[in-house]
């Protein structure tokens, strides 16, 4: 097939249950009909800001994969503008189509249209060959995003407390160890130390 059967398109409300289907592993842990009114949600407000894109690209008339762009900074620290390409992603069937450099161009042109130097992407950490695809097209890595549930970063953030008071994990590991040890010498607390038998 010749890459004239790419047709990059701006995304409609009907794309968002194939969207739903295509980030199914990126979006809210919800049932998919609200992770469809998510989407529906994203694409109403990327259609009405000057400032964001979504883009799908199809493929043989079907949407082969899809991208949104926004009009940002390079972080809120660097005033930078750039343009995030966020979850560039090609369904299984479309790959080495040139979908994904299909999704890029737009991103690529979006930056153009608004003079900005610079185009970013996220792509996920365990996606080997979308992070080797990115390499190829000149896209070096600048950080890396991590993510936690709230309650275990604050059980980890948090020292533990004994008595009322913080007490360093190394310490209260030691603790443990003292107390594990003293219940198979029960004869001879930590605090009292053992008496030599007597010679005859």
């Amino acid at each position: 097939m010749s890459r004239t059967s790419l047709v990059p398109r701006i995304a409609c409300r009907e794309d968002a249950p194939v969207l739903a289907e295509l980030w199914s592993d990126q979006l809210r842990r919800v049932d998919r009909a609200e992770q469809v009114a998510d989407l529906e949600l994203v694409i109403k407000n990327a259609a009405a800001s000057p400032e964001q894109r979504f883009v799908v690209v199809e493929y043989d008339g079907r949407v082969a994969g899809a991208v949104f762009l926004r009009l940002t900074t390079m972080s809120p620290l660097n005033l930078e503008p750039c343009v995030q390409s966020i979850q560039p992603r090609v369904f299984d069937h479309a790959r080495r189509h040139g979908v994904g450099r299909a999704l890029m161009d737009a991103a690529t042109s979006f930056a153009e249209e608004n003079c900005v130097l610079h185009v970013t992407t996220a792509v996920p950490a365990t996606a080997r060959d979308a992070n080797r695809f990115m390499a190829r097209l000149g896209l070096a890595p600048v950080g890396t995003v991590r993510a936690a549930p709230t309650s275990l970063l604050r059980s980890r953030v948090t020292p533990p407390v004994a008595g009322g008071r913080s007490m360093p994990r190394v310490l209260a590991a030691r603790r443990s160890q003292r107390r594990s040890r003293g219940q198979d010498r029960v004869a001879f607390p930590d605090s009292v130390p053992p008496v030599a038998p007597e010679q005859p």
